[in-house]
């Protein structure tokens, strides 16, 4: 697509000079894709050219419009709309073209030269509670995003922090310490991860009361928060856990543990994976060592309350806390042990951290206090910062119990598939366990294009009803374009219809055939800007668009019933190589596509 677009720039630059008598720059001629009202595939904006020229828009769009189609054979026609000339492609362009994209196999590494060494970072969660719908946004992204790249050619890296100490972790575990009674996953029958959640909402309760007691007794309020018992014996819970105390640390391992199967069961459910773990408790003691490090060279500084801070404010950025007075680390304290110690094992060109725009402060100065220490990879490291994701009640928070959870949310897509598939009727000649995986696929499919086809950067409201709607702007509606595509192929097989053509037996192509050879050849360039822009969206838009411009084909053009051969036959490999191309930029966001629907 992009040596045809060169081929016009250059046909118009001596269209130019013929008619005008001026050399026109390439800089000068800007094409972009010709709207649907229009007739034609690529538009010329003309008005940037009347001073260089001497004319009106319009007379410059007739006058060039008519010299490329007497002198250029890619232009088989034209139209003029104010200042905007409409080129129309000749059919044997397209067909030349389409043999192209078949010379490649579908979904061919695409080269961008962007960054080839890159850890992606994502999900990161907190051993104290289940993962909600805020996570499930960051576990795709981070991961479609790590599958983008991969298709570029770059050397890709999934890890997963996994934040499992801190006062949030001492939280719980003072909870279920002085609430639990001992009581297990099994016994509870419930997920580890979601018991341990239940004790971090419990502590919330009882350590509000507490606070309103000690108000009721003439404390201020910001003083009662500090005060309360159960706020204090939870951060001498956590000076216990880092001078090893045997019991806290055996209560950590035992609920982290628990933890842990309810995240992996999780995971395999929603369909992302990672290549690497760290831990907090692991790289939090590096993270010091970087902080002593600032110290002897003078780029942090030591309060007198024995803190550790960094100076950012020539940054434009304030103070920031790197150790507390009584030793504890802070989120920051781990993330510079982190990220030395991803550098030492992979040599990134570019480490991706996938976190919401609320930490956008802290991975600023996260990156400015690296700078400070000097440290080479500083300048690698890239904050993926996505809109957080609201509810029509408001926003989600964890210790009021009020998110939505990863898996009941799962469950709940799942079965809206189940019953928007049976409502069809469309189950026949699928066994149960058939079923059950197309359900899950298409539920699961509904929620990640939900929560993808959004820029990252967008804050978005999840609306339940319309995250599970079947129909529209949507996965599933995707999905099916493919299933059909894949029924389509079996019955050509069946009748021992051939995908291949003869392009000199084909005199001419319907516009909607040559509407998806444009859209194929598009996806190399369309692929390179979602690398660059680590933007999931521009792909789910790309299957959409690609979906739907199939739709229209199938509508307006006779595949069995054409008596043409050649015609029959092209007809069947443009929908095989748009079956391939649904589910590879559909593979990208992390969604499988079902053979039959």
């Amino acid at each position: 697509m992009q040596q045809l677009e060169q081929a016009l720039k250059t046909a118009l630059q001596t269209a130019a000079q013929a008619v005008f008598g001026v050399e026109v720059p390439t800089a000068s001629l800007t094409l972009q894709p010709t709207r649907k009202e229009f007739a034609g595939s690529f538009t010329l904006v003309t008005f940037p050219l009347t001073k260089a020229l001497g004319k009106g828009p319009e007379q410059i769009g007739q006058a060039l419009g008519e010299w490329l189609k007497v002198n250029e054979p890619r232009v088989s026609g034209y139209n003029v709309v104010k200042g905007f000339l409409n080129l129309e492609i000749a059919d044997a362009q397209w067909l030349q073209l389409f043999q192209q994209v078949l010379a490649q196999p579908a979904g061919a590494p695409v080269a961008v030269g962007g960054p080839q060494r890159v850890v992606v970072e994502y999900s990161s969660p907190n051993t104290n509670k289940p993962l909600h719908l805020g996570h499930l946004r960051n576990n795709f992204l981070g991961y479609s995003v790590a599958e983008i790249l991969k298709a570029t050619g770059a050397t890709v890296t999934k890890a997963n922090l996994v934040n499992d100490r801190g006062i949030h972790i001492c939280k719980s575990m003072l909870a279920y310490q002085r609430f639990g009674h001992g009581e297990t996953p099994q016994e509870a029958g419930m997920k580890g991860d979601h018991l341990i959640g239940k004790y971090y909402v419990l502590f919330d309760k009882h350590y509000r009361e507490e606070v309103k007691q000690l108000e009721a007794e003439g404390v201020a309020t910001d003083i009662a928060k500090k005060k309360a018992p159960l706020i204090t014996a939870a951060q001498e819970m956590l000076q216990l856990w880092e001078a090893g105390d045997e019991q806290v640390v055996g209560l950590w391992k035992l609920m982290n543990g628990w933890v842990y199967e309810g995240f992996d069961e999780t995971y395999r459910t929603i369909g992302v994976d990672f290549d690497q773990y760290y831990y907090e408790s692991e790289t939090y003691l590096l993270g010091k060592a970087r902080v002593e490090e600032g110290l002897e060279k003078g780029v942090f500084f030591r309060k007198d309350d024995g803190s550790v801070w960094v100076d950012l404010t020539a940054e434009g950025l304030d103070e920031k806390l790197l150790l507390r007075a009584d030793g504890t680390s802070v989120y920051i304290t781990q993330d510079l042990g982190t990220a030395e110690l991803k550098y030492e094992q992979f040599g990134y060109d570019s480490s991706i951290y996938v976190i919401g725009d609320e930490q956008n402060y802290h991975m600023q100065v996260l990156q400015a206090a690296l700078k400070k220490l000097g440290k080479p990879y500083a300048e690698a490291i890239h904050h993926l910062s996505y809109g957080m994701v609201d509810l029509p009640s408001g926003r989600m928070k964890s210790r009021e119990g009020t998110v939505v959870d990863a898996d009941e949310l799962v469950r709940e897509v799942v079965d809206a598939a189940r019953a928007a598939t049976l409502e069809k009727g469309k189950t026949e000649g699928l066994s149960e366990a058939e079923l059950e995986q197309l359900y899950h696929m298409l539920g699961l499919g509904a929620l990640k294009y939900y929560l993808l086809k959004v820029d990252p950067k967008k804050r978005m409201l999840f609306n339940p009803e319309e995250s599970v709607s079947l129909e529209g702007h949507t996965g599933p509606f995707i999905q099916y374009s493919h299933a059909r595509i894949a029924a389509i192929r079996r019955k050509a097989a069946e009748m021992g219809i051939a995908e291949t053509f003869d392009a000199a037996a084909i005199s001419a192509l319907h516009e909607t055939e040559a509407e998806l050879v444009q859209l194929l050849a598009a996806y190399p360039a369309l692929l390179a800007e979602a690398a660059r822009q680590l933007s999931p969206s521009v792909m789910g838009q790309y299957a959409y668009d690609l979906a739907k411009a199939y739709n229209r084909f199938y509508v307006a053009v006779p595949i069995f019933a054409e008596t043409n051969e050649a015609q029959r036959s092209l007809r069947l490999a443009l929908s095989a190589r748009v079956g391939e191309m649904i589910k590879v930029s559909m593979g990208l966001l992390g969604i499988q596509v079902p053979e039959r629907m």
